[in-house]
């Protein structure tokens, strides 16, 4: 019988991350994962994977779909009765999965979307999505899905939607700016 591994360290890890604070505050009452959009499509809801987080099962939680499929619409925060910050947990749990490398196939292409995105702001200052969707049909593998987007995202350029070249930076100032930004978030993070 398979006994899955316990780290006993992994709930005060969870917990000093940025929104983690009162995950041990949690009643279990499900709130979040009754009210979340995207449970049906979880393999853990909110509500579970807390449970997993709290029971030390580092492994199942970092190669959950859960966090990968969160919408970011915060209902599970605004009802949840000890306003445990969900959806910033979730967003700890994808950094520290991209950290340690950790995602099962049906989440890769989140992920890589994901480091993409961050690495693109990183570099220019904001979100590219010309660049984003390009880097993310090549990393993610998926070529052949990007011949079958093709007329859509021809559709956007020409409706000036999706810009052919460099319209989407910021300024030398304001990229200075925004990386004096990023490298603050990233000290708090500890990254």
């Amino acid at each position: 019988m398979y006994a899955p591994a316990i780290d006993d360290k992994f709930l005060g890890e969870v917990s000093s991350l940025p929104g983690g604070e009162l995950i041990t505050q949690c009643i279990q009452c499900g709130s979040c994962s009754g009210s979340c959009p995207t449970a049906p499509w979880m393999d853990h809801s909110p509500r579970q994977l807390f449970a997993l987080i709290r029971c030390g099962m580092r492994d199942e939680v970092l190669n959950s779909n859960t966090p990968w499929t969160c919408a970011s619409c915060y209902t599970c925060y605004v009802r949840c009765p000890k306003e445990i910050k969900i959806t910033d947990v979730m967003y700890a749990l994808k950094r520290l999965a991209m950290k340690e490398g950790k995602a099962k196939p049906d989440t890769r292409a989140a992920r890589v979307m994901a480091e993409v995105f961050e690495k693109l702001v990183n570099k220019h200052g904001r979100n590219s999505e010309r660049d984003l969707m390009q880097q993310l049909y090549l990393k993610g593998a998926q070529i052949g899905k990007a011949f079958r987007d093709m007329p859509t995202g021809m559709k956007l350029m020409r409706l000036g939607r999706i810009p052919l070249f460099g319209r989407d930076r910021v300024s030398r100032k304001g990229l200075d700016q925004m990386k004096q930004i990023l490298a603050a978030v990233n000290e708090m993070r500890g990254l």
